[in-house]
């Protein structure tokens, strides 16, 4: 069974505005396509991207069995989720922004060694898994049945959406890098957006239960 629409919807908005707002994802694939290239930057960025696959089968895993063992643990992770994303969105509120673009003189790597890098900054960080384990269950609808199967839709799609993003984001780094780096400003208006986008989901969490 497929999420319902609204889900499908509802999630892919908050994915892509997360996605797009400065971070070190995005600015690290920024750096890698300005100071390398663009193919460089591209392959880093979906590297980075499918990384998140890893967080996918531990949250979609850990969610089945915790809803197995006891909805109402699950309920309780939900408002702990819900509590997590309030706190992200504080800080993306209060960030002064000032986002830059670093152009440096790197050594070469081949294509693969630059996949690698990308593919392990996600997959061993453990902010992603905390992140990961706390975003995805927002969008379960547990009645709707076959949890695991939700979250693993959830979390091949915010990857999907990650690495169209993060290719976009290499192969036009070189002027995407320019544009940040002589408005720094526009960084702050878009942790603004991501920030009430996760304090408002927390708070309707939190709230609806």
């Amino acid at each position: 069974m497929l999420i319902s629409p609204e889900q499908f919807i509802g999630f892919l908005s908050a994915a892509l505005l997360i996605t797009i707002s400065p971070g070190p994802d995005n600015l690290m694939v920024l750096s890698v396509g300005v100071s390398r290239g663009r193919r460089q930057g591209m392959v880093f960025g979906i590297g980075c991207a499918l990384g998140c696959l890893s967080h996918t089968v531990l949250a979609a895993l850990g969610v089945s069995a915790l809803i197995a063992a006891s909805p109402t643990a699950f309920g309780a992770l939900k408002i702990i989720g819900g509590a997590y994303l309030v706190w992200l969105g504080i800080g993306a509120l209060r960030s002064r922004g000032g986002a830059r673009v670093a152009h440096t003189s790197l050594p070469d790597e081949s294509l693969g060694r630059l996949f690698a890098k990308g593919l392990l900054a996600n997959a061993i960080n453990p902010k992603v898994v905390l992140f990961f384990l706390s975003f995805l269950p927002q969008f379960v609808v547990a009645e709707r049945g076959d949890v695991s199967w939700q979250t693993a839709q959830l979390g091949l799609l915010f990857t999907a959406q990650a690495a169209v993003l993060f290719s976009l984001l290499g192969y036009f780094s070189g002027a995407v890098g320019a544009w940040i780096n002589r408005h720094p400003g526009a960084g702050t208006w878009m942790d603004r957006v991501a920030g009430a986008v996760f304090v408002g989901l927390g708070l309707k969490l939190i709230i609806s239960r």
